[in-house]
């Protein structure tokens, strides 16, 4: 019996010290992760903020990764890490409530607007819609871009659920969303955003460009890249509602 447990003990050292030379080989990636994340936010969120909690979502990834995930391990912490960052950032949300009516208020008048031109439509119809100037309408798309993280996530979708090898745990919601089904709708819906809201999309993810990085690329401002950006996933989210509803 004592041999038993000694072997237990010597086992579960071994596990920790493993545990802990994984974490600390994957460190690195939380940093980058951080960094990446970082410079599509406000200025009053902390990297050091989003490093502690991606810790936390690389030790959640180490003590739960397995061969038969499907995916290397960089893969999986990388969701995992990315996870945490933005569970973190929901709770601690600093975007005023105006702010999030203003951006489903945006989502409903292009789902309206399109449902009746048959077609996306643009800046100063929707500006009409809403019954804003197209100045205030700019405002309000820099505000919801500055105020959110632009992504799948904010679809209502998490990133865990559409990349392989996602947490198993997951509620029926999201192990619904997490099919094919849903990758190919989020492809179609891209197609039919404005060309020039489809290139910013691609150089933003594809290209991981920043802002600034794009508005060269394109020639255009730093500001008028966010608007374009968040009208797109304004776009997206009307497209996708039956989705984001389910």
């Amino acid at each position: 019996m004592a041999g038993m447990l000694n072997g237990a003990k010597a086992y579960q050292a071994q596990q920790r010290l493993d545990m802990n030379r994984l974490v600390e080989s994957y460190a690195p990636l939380v940093k980058r992760i951080a960094l990446h994340l970082k410079a599509r936010l406000p200025a009053c969120v902390e990297v050091d903020d989003l490093i502690q909690s991606g810790m936390i979502g690389l030790m959640d990834a180490a003590s739960h990764y397995e061969d038969g995930h499907g995916a290397v391990f960089e893969t999986y912490a990388s969701i995992r890490i990315r996870g945490a960052m933005i569970d973190e950032l929901r709770q601690s949300d600093w975007a005023p409530r105006s702010v999030h009516q203003n951006t489903r208020s945006i989502s409903d008048a292009i789902s309206r607007l399109s449902n009746k031109l048959g077609r996306e439509p643009r800046d100063y119809e929707i500006a009409n819609e809403l019954g804003v100037d197209i100045d205030k309408y700019h405002q309000m798309l820099n505000d919801s871009s500055s105020s959110q993280m632009i992504g799948i996530e904010d679809l209502g979708v998490s990133a865990d659920v559409i990349a392989e090898g996602g947490d198993n745990t997951k509620d029926k919601l999201f192990d619904t969303l997490a099919t094919s089904k849903f990758k190919v709708s989020l492809v179609e819906a891209i197609k039919k955003l404005p060309e020039r809201e489809q290139q910013v999309l691609s150089l933003y993810y594809d290209e991981e460009l920043n802002l600034k990085e794009i508005g060269k690329v394109l020639d255009l401002s730093e500001s008028r890249i966010s608007q374009l950006l968040s009208q797109s996933m304004a776009r997206l989210r009307s497209l996708l509602k039956d989705w984001c509803s389910k």
